[in-house]
């Protein structure tokens, strides 16, 4: 694992060092488009593509970089490959979140679960996703989206509606984690923590880059890998596929394909908060499994 991390840490400055120092003309040459980023042999052939005679460029390394899980579609095509495709920026490719659609096991009354919120007053959409501990089973609470009726132009969140469906989720479930953004508001906030416990509600900055970026990529591992599910909801799943990536020097964040764009993000984000939240439950010690009881003969 150490070699690989390696690996993959000398791909990507060799290869930066070697893009500044190349000729303009050389340093945009393309691999053949729609390479399949889960097959090694194409991606390999991609890269030796991509690179041609730059004989001092790790391919090894470069493979490895683009085959980890947690380097997205974009920066495999535009990064190292130097091929941008359509929807090359998408956050989560389709294909993988639909094989993440889990309907035989349903959420229950009474499961253990961890709470994301991320929460507007117009212009965005306000949610809340709960993510269940012991198999990261993600499914939407709440969610309350600007109409865009030209006929009520001062839309607002029914912020008493936020209210019932928070009280709802504790009254339904063993909330174990609850992670809210707090630039929604940090009286809502403080007041939830006062009312279901400060143990138990917590305050997540998601305009921090570090550790947005760390969450975000934790997500985005766990849908490649199948290490997550989700209930198939629609507003779930178009939030998820509306996002893009942005890369900053942490990392990647997700954004809105455009400041001004309709395609929200933000049952996204409450995922990400949500499943990190699941993340620091289990690590605070607070998954309980039922035993079995095993009977003998």
């Amino acid at each position: 694992m150490l070699q690989r991390e390696r690996a993959i840490r000398v791909a990507r400055c060799v290869t930066r060092r070697a893009a500044r120092s190349l000729p303009g003309h050389l340093r945009c040459r393309e691999a053949v488009p729609g390479v399949d980023l889960k097959d090694e042999p194409a991606v390999r052939a991609a890269v030796v593509d991509a690179y041609g005679d730059s004989h001092w460029v790790d391919v090894d390394g470069i493979v490895a970089a683009i085959m980890d899980p947690r380097t997205s579609a974009a920066v495999a095509y535009r990064f190292y490959l130097n091929n941008i495709q359509e929807n090359a920026d998408g956050w989560l490719l389709k294909s993988e979140w639909d094989a993440c659609r889990d309907e035989d096991d349903p959420i229950l009354p009474g499961d253990q679960i961890a709470v994301g919120f991320d929460g507007s007053i117009r212009g965005d959409a306000t949610g809340l996703v709960g993510c269940r501990l012991r198999d990261g089973k993600l499914f939407v609470l709440h969610l309350q989206e600007n109409p865009r009726d030209p006929k009520n132009p001062d839309w607002e969140v029914d912020v008493l509606a936020v209210e019932a469906a928070v009280k709802k989720a504790f009254e339904t479930y063993r909330v174990e984690w609850f992670y809210g953004d707090r630039p929604y508001g940090q009286e809502a906030l403080g007041r939830w923590s006062i009312e279901y416990g400060d143990d138990y509600v917590f305050e997540y900055w998601t305009n921090r880059p570090m550790r947005m970026c760390e969450a975000t990529e934790r997500l985005h591992s766990a849908v490649v890998v199948g290490d997550l599910k989700h209930d198939g909801d629609p507003g779930l799943t178009r939030h998820c596929l509306n996002a893009v990536t942005r890369e900053v020097p942490q990392g990647l964040l997700i954004t809105k394909e455009s400041p001004r764009s309709k395609k929200k993000i933000d049952l996204a984000v409450c995922a990400i908060l949500a499943f990190e939240g699941r993340a620091d439950a289990i690590a605070d010690g607070r998954l309980h499994l039922k035993r079995r009881r095993v009977i003998g003969f």
